[in-house]
């Protein structure tokens, strides 16, 4: 019981400190190394929460699992399309809110033919599974190109996952990057409120 407290005390904590939506990571322990949310924690918070919530599924066979996700309330789907043979079937399911999240290894050629059914393209800057890793900087010029490119494809916003301190906003919100997962580069073990911080990074 006192970690369901827990729990929604922090879910109304964020969503009062100002967040746009809940980022939930699901990890499997084969597509990387560590294990993420059980299914019981997703869908109270998605069923808790009053912001959107969506999933991040760093898992194998993705497609296995988009109906499971959707029915416990998430509303955007990322999936890695290099670990899923059948992308584009995958990526259909979940066209409604459907999005992608693309390995810092992922080049933007190799995933060309799925950007037209994607409305969200979330672009890691590390290697996904470990919180607090280092910014990759070789990254960067990938997120102007898919910045670039939104218009030949319908328009998808592009996102980023990992290592994304304050500064790494300011840089790329100038670029066009519009959505910015935000952890413990700039969020979660500071000295200040959620809403103090949350009020200076959109300053950015």
């Amino acid at each position: 019981m006192n970690g369901k407290k827990e729990l929604k005390k922090e879910i109304k904590d964020l969503e009062e400190g100002g967040i746009d939506i809940f980022h939930l990571d699901v990890m499997d322990g084969s597509f990387v190394p560590n294990f993420g949310m059980g299914l019981q924690d997703i869908e109270y918070i998605c069923k808790t929460a009053t912001k959107p919530c969506d999933v991040h599924l760093m898992i194998e066979n993705p497609s296995k699992y988009v109906e499971k996700f959707a029915s416990l309330g998430a509303k955007i789907i990322y999936i890695h399309p290099e670990i899923d043979p059948h992308a584009c079937r995958t990526l259909q399911m979940i066209k409604d809110a459907g999005a992608k999240a693309i390995n810092p290894g992922t080049s933007s050629e190799t995933v060309k033919d799925l950007l037209h059914l994607c409305d969200y393209v979330m672009l890691m800057s590390v290697n996904p599974g470990f919180a607090g890793q280092k910014y990759l900087d070789f990254v960067t010029p990938k997120f102007k190109k898919f910045v670039d490119e939104a218009k030949n494809y319908g328009g998808y916003d592009v996102m980023i996952d990992g290592a994304c301190s304050p500064e790494k906003i300011e840089m790329l919100s100038k670029m066009g990057v519009k959505g910015f997962i935000l952890g413990t580069s700039a969020l979660f073990g500071k000295d200040k409120s959620y809403q103090e911080i949350i009020n200076e990074l959109r300053g950015l």
